[in-house]
């Protein structure tokens, strides 16, 4: 299970066509630049030489001020009509993922080549693609011949997991195909998992030949623990290429389905037959549809008004601007 809790703040303007009042800003600052050069007073004199040379004071500038003080009023409350809004918005996600492990077959036999390139090569490249479209879900891998071992525990990185899975080779493991092992490892993997889902995906191309365990006794185990198992054959009959020292060659194949379907069946699972890579990824899809995870997300939102401080600002503004027009700033005709 994931948690997350996040707080998204942003500001936004509830009427924000009311900032298109700022466009009457540029007709009047045009009219006061226009009309400014007639705000002081005129006296005749016989010659303006004298006063022609006189220093400019910071009070002839400082006559402008109050006009920019209006204008900085008026822009508090045009952004106060528009209503400005701070807005919090908390989302709460869970994520209930599903615990899988992957059991895969990497008997000799695998390395038939009715499977482009062959079987393992393209149960590993369906496993890949398999493993990145689950992104919230632990997920472990083990492998099997006549013997069992856990190559990767159930991990949310499924970076290593991948590179694990990648690594795998038939010879790896001394030959045969001990199902029941392969199933019995996964099983104990899982067996602890307070997951809402339990899956085994077991996948192999033969019969149980080897192994303390019948393949029947682990899928008790599994349906006793509440694991799903989904068994995939891979491989079809008849003669199939198959690499040799001399060449590809052609060997029979034969395949009894018999124990996988069964263990699908105690399991409350499914299983599937795979005679090309097609196949193979269809199958995998389905058991992705089959086998959802679980997200549900809150999302939280809160308002608050922001529009007070601007009207307070242009309340001070206008202040100062009547002190200002009363004292230093003001004109006297």
């Amino acid at each position: 299970m994931k948690e997350a809790l996040t707080n998204i703040p942003y500001f936004v303007y509830e009427n924000s066509e009311y900032f298109w009042l700022f466009l009457l800003f540029v007709p009047v600052i045009a009219w006061y630049i226009w009309k400014h050069t007639d705000l002081f007073a005129h006296i005749r004199f016989s010659s303006s030489l004298d006063v022609e040379v006189l220093p400019k004071t910071w009070k002839q500038y400082f006559v402008h001020f109050p006009f920019i003080l209006r204008l900085l009023a008026c822009a508090c409350i045009i952004i106060a009509l528009a209503r400005p809004v701070s807005v919090d918005t908390y989302s709460d996600s869970t994520t209930y993922g599903v615990d899988i492990v992957l059991s895969m077959d990497v008997s000799s036999s695998m390395l038939a080549m009715d499977l482009k390139s062959n079987r393992i090569e393209a149960s590993k490249d369906v496993a890949a693609n398999f493993i990145n479209n689950r992104p919230y879900d632990r997920m472990g891998l083990v492998v099997f011949a006549s013997e069992c071992f856990t190559q990767c525990p159930l991990t949310t990185d499924h970076v290593t997991l991948l590179n694990l899975l990648d690594n795998l080779e038939c010879g790896m493991l001394e030959d045969g195909t001990a199902i029941g092992m392969g199933l019995a490892l996964a099983v104990s993997r899982l067996k602890d998992s307070k997951a809402i889902s339990k899956v085994i995906v077991l996948l192999t191309d033969g019969d149980n030949n080897s192994g303390e365990i019948e393949p029947l006794t682990a899928a008790e185990l599994a349906a006793k623990y509440g694991i799903r198992v989904y068994t995939i054959g891979v491989g079809r009959n008849g003669e199939v290429p198959y690499p040799t020292q001399f060449g590809t060659q052609m060997i029979p194949n034969t395949f009894d389905e018999t124990a996988l379907v069964k263990i699908a069946k105690m399991t409350d699972g499914k299983y599937f037959r795979a005679t090309n890579k097609k196949e193979l990824v269809k199958i995998y899809e389905t058991i992705d549809s089959l086998e959802k995870t679980k997200i549900e997300d809150y999302k939280f939102t809160q308002k608050k008004d922001e529009f007070m401080p601007f009207v307070l600002w242009a309340l001070v503004l206008l202040l100062i601007d009547c002190i200002l027009s009363q004292t230093i700033c003001k004109r006297f005709p």
